[in-house]
């Protein structure tokens, strides 16, 4: 057998895409309560490289294995929180991570108190990562009116360094819902249409609006409401 054979994970769960939580957890959980082992899984997200790379290399992927499960299995709330701001960063290794904070978690349930353990110590200073990456794009999206009257649109370029768009798009509903707007940035886009947010795949810088007479407005808006020097991001 070669070295490439023995380190294959003996399980490929595909994501539906960098941010998804719920495939995540729902596999996750199943595969802990199987007792897959951390080493033994692979994470994929539907359409990137490493997708196809896996359907070569590895079995068909499962996103929950059968047989006889505890279902007595619970994690601390502060895993799932932590979890979720973690599945947003951009380290291909977080999904492998959680899985494996979630099987120690079994064994060792107050592993989350632990703050001088590796592994607990990384996520949260991935968590910490995504968190200041929230608040940097609530501060500094600057909107851009283009068209006028029905047509008139409000649209932004920002270049998030995690997958937060999605996260972070909610936001931006609450504050702007009585306009149409769209944040383009390269790892996804959110649309807002007055009434439907959707989130769609990343764009090109030149896809956003040169410039604009409405910038001045949206500038003292946001100097007003996040001052940059003012922002504490919690752990």
């Amino acid at each position: 057998m070669t070295a490439a054979a023995q380190t294959r994970p003996r399980v490929a769960v595909r994501l539906g895409g960098q941010t998804d939580f719920d495939g995540w957890r729902i596999a996750a959980r199943a595969l802990a309560l199987e007792g897959m082992p951390a080493e033994a899984v692979g994470w994929v997200v539907e359409g990137t490289a490493s997708s196809d790379l896996f359907d070569a290399a590895s079995p068909p992927a499962a996103a929950a294995p059968g047989g006889p499960v505890d279902t007595t299995f619970t994690v601390p709330r502060a895993f799932v929180e932590l979890a979720q701001a973690v599945i947003c960063h951009v380290d291909p290794e977080r999904f492998s991570l959680l899985y494996r904070v979630l099987t120690r978690l079994r064994e060792e349930p107050h592993l989350m108190q632990i703050a001088s353990d590796t592994d607990v110590r990384r996520l949260e200073a991935m968590a910490k990562s995504v968190r200041r990456d929230v608040h940097k794009m609530r501060a500094f999206v600057r909107f851009r009116r283009i068209g006028n009257g029905p047509e008139e649109r409000h649209v932004a370029w920002f270049e998030p360094a995690h997958h937060i768009v999605e996260r972070n798009a909610p936001f931006f509903v609450r504050r702007f819902t009585g306009i149409r707007w769209t944040i383009l940035t390269p790892l996804a886009t959110a649309d807002w249409d007055g009434e439907r947010l959707a989130i769609g795949p990343g764009a090109n810088k030149a896809d956003a609006p040169a410039a604009d007479d409405a910038e001045d407005l949206w500038r003292t808006y946001f100097a007003s409401i996040f001052n940059p020097a003012r922002l504490k991001v919690k752990a």
